[in-house]
C-alpha cells in the first residue's frame, strides 16, 4: 500500500492576509532599490568605497526579494504530469544566481579598496555621512514596512537581511565619522574589505544550501539515521529500506520509504500505520510530503524474511 501525504504549502497568495504582506513585499523592494541607487550615486560622488559596498549589499537584498517574491509566484503552479513538483527549484536557481553575482561584486571590491589602500582618495565626508544616514532610515522604515512576526519563511529571511543591512549603515556612517575626525582615510577601504567579506561569506551558505537541494542530499538538520530509528520503533518494522529523504526547494521536505512488517503477524491496518508515521514525521522532523509502501511479502531478490538491506 502506498500512501502520498501533501500538507498545505505557505505561499504570498493566500486571502486578504497575504495580500497585505505582498504589498509590504513591494514597499521593501522599492525602498531598498532606492537606498542602493542613493548610496551608489553618493559613494561615486564622495568616493567612499564603503557607501558603494552598502549600495551593492542594499542592492543584492532588493534583487533577493524580487526573486523571492517572483520564485514564489512561480512556485504557486500546480505540479502536473510533466511538473510533477512544480516549479519549486525555480527558488533554488534564482538564489544561486544571485549568491554567484555577490562574489563577484564583492571581490570587485576588494580588489579596489587594496588599490585604494596604498592609493588613498580623497572623500567628501559632507556628502557621505548624510547620504549613509539616509540609506539607514530606510533601511529602518522597510523592517518598520515589513514587520518581524510572520510565519512566512521568505518575510523572516528578508526582515534578518533588513537587519542586517541597518547593521552595515550603521558601520558606514562610523566609518564617515571616524575619518571625519581622525582624517585616517584607510578606515573607507577597510570598512569595504569587512563589508564585502560578510556579503561572501553570507553567499557561501546559500550556495552549499542549494547544492545540496541539486544533489538531493537529506535536508540540513536531518539525521537520516534517527529518521529510520524511529520509523521502525513507530510503525513495528522489521526493517525500513528504499529510505530516501531530499528537498526540492527551501522550506519543503520530501521523504519515501518500503517498511517492512513481519509477515507472520497476520492481518495488519496499514492505513492505521502510515498514519502514525505521517504524524510522527511531521511533529518530529517537520517532513510534511511522504510517500510510504508497506509491505509484508518478499518483494527484494537478495531481500530475506520480506526485509530488504537499507538503501538511503
Amino acid at each position: 500500500m502506498h500512501n502520498h501525504n501533501h500538507h498545505s504549502h505557505n505561499h504570498l497568495d493566500h486571502g486578504k492576509s497575504d495580500l497585505t504582506l505582498k504589498t509590504r513585499f513591494v514597499f521593501t523592494i522599492f525602498f531598498n532599490i532606492l537606498i542602493s541607487a542613493a548610496e551608489f550615486l553618493g559613494g561615486f560622488l564622495s568616493g567612499s568605497l564603503a557607501l558603494i559596498s552598502d549600495a551593492t549589499h542594499n542592492l543584492s537584498d532588493a534583487i533577493a526579494l524580487v526573486f523571492g517574491y517572483l520564485g514564489e509566484r512561480v512556485s504557486e503552479r500546480k505540479p502536473d504530469l510533466e511538473y510533477s513538483f512544480g516549479l519549486r527549484r525555480f527558488e533554488v536557481i534564482t538564489a544561486v544566481v544571485n549568491a554567484i553575482a555577490l562574489w563577484a561584486i564583492g571581490i570587485f571590491i576588494i580588489y579596489e579598496a587594496v588599490l585604494r589602500w596604498s592609493n588613498p582618495v580623497q572623500i567628501n565626508l559632507r556628502l557621505m555621512i548624510p547620504i549613509a544616514v539616509i540609506g539607514l532610515a530606510g533601511n529602518m522604515a522597510s523592517i518598520f514596512i515589513l514587520g518581524r512576526e510572520h510565519k512566512n519563511m521568505n518575510a523572516r529571511a528578508a526582515f534578518l537581511h533588513l537587519l542586517y543591512d541597518a547593521i552595515t549603515s550603521v558601520i558606514v556612517i562610523a566609518t564617515g565619522v571616524g575619518v571625519y575626525f581622525t582624517g585616517s582615510l584607510w578606515l573607507d577601504p577597510l570598512v569595504s574589505i569587512i563589508i564585502s567579506i560578510f556579503m561572501i561569506f553570507s553567499s557561501y551558505g546559500i550556495l552549499a544550501e542549494a547544492l545540496r537541494i541539486f544533489l538531493q542530499m537529506a535536508p540540513k538538520g536531518i539525521d537520516t539515521q534517527e529518521v529510520y530509528r524511529s520509523i521502525l520503533e513507530t510503525s513495528g518494522a522489521m526493517d525500513v529500506h528504499g529510505l530516501h529523504i531530499w528537498s526540492v526547494s527551501s522550506s519543503e521536505i520530501f521523504l519515501s520509504c518500503h517498511i517492512c512488517m513481519d509477515h507472520g503477524r497476520g492481518v495488519m491496518d496499514n492505513d492505521k500505520i502510515i498514519g502514525r508515521l505521517n504524524s510522527m514525521l511531521q511533529e518530529k522532523f517537520g517532513i510534511a510530503h511522504t510517500t510510504i509502501q508497506v509491505e509484508a511479502g518478499r518483494f527484494c531478490v537478495n531481500g530475506t524474511n520480506g526485509c530488504c538491506d537499507l538503501v538511503l
